[in-house]
């Protein structure tokens, strides 16, 4: 018998956390999107972690900016950025207050509302697809930069809300190298996904994009 989720938000204290233990501990947890047209539920199955000034992948290591700023907390906040001048990607925000640690919500599963996103996602080929990709899962959600600083873990009905879920097993957690990060960051480890799991993203490493002539 599978055990059914837990639908209560998770406490800020559980984002309260270094960096690289909370974003595996997400794996299996429930993010929420309230929509005027309905909710949309969407199980986490692969992440990435970014560590700040501690981090030359993480947009907080030259400091703090006007685009950063929520990153710096309180943590269990949205930090939503636009990326390649078409794509919106969204973190959560977590250790103490004034560092800027987040985790990037890569892929997941929709367990609920699979008919809003794919009216989001019309190029997907399947729902296994429909959040399969930190920019995908965005868009799937109708996530952009107004919900950037939205508080995911209070228990009142915002657009955003993390929820307890399921956590999964460390036998079934991976890790390996993140996604398109350059230079010295690219090396860290600190992807992480859920073993198996068909939503998950493919990797891919760091192509420098070409200068036009």
């Amino acid at each position: 018998m599978i055990a059914t989720p837990d639908r209560t938000p998770l406490s800020r204290n559980f984002f309260d956390r270094p960096v690289l233990d909370v974003a595996p501990d997400l794996l299996g947890r429930i993010l929420v999107r309230t929509t005027p047209d309905g909710p949309i539920a969407l199980r986490l199955t692969e992440v990435e972690a970014y560590d700040g000034p501690n981090d030359p992948g993480s947009h907080a290591y030259r400091g703090r900016t006007a685009r950063n700023d929520v990153m710096f907390g309180p943590p269990g906040h949205v930090y939503v950025y636009f990326t390649y001048g078409m794509w919106f990607c969204m973190n959560l925000v977590c250790g103490p207050e004034g560092t800027a640690s987040a985790v990037l919500l890569r892929a997941g599963e929709i367990v609920e509302g699979a008919e809003l996103a794919r009216k989001r996602r019309l190029s997907a080929r399947n729902d296994k697809e429909l959040a399969k990709g930190p920019a995908r899962l965005a868009t799937a959600l109708g996530v952009d930069r107004s919900l950037d600083g939205t508080d995911a873990c209070t228990p009142d009905e915002t657009p955003l809300r993390i929820l307890t879920g399921t956590a999964v097993p460390s036998d079934q957690v991976r890790n390996g190298p993140r996604t398109g990060v350059a230079g010295d960051g690219g090396v860290h480890p600190w992807r992480f996904w859920i073993a198996n799991d068909p939503t998950v993203s493919p990797y891919r490493a760091h192509v420098p994009r070409r200068r036009r002539s």
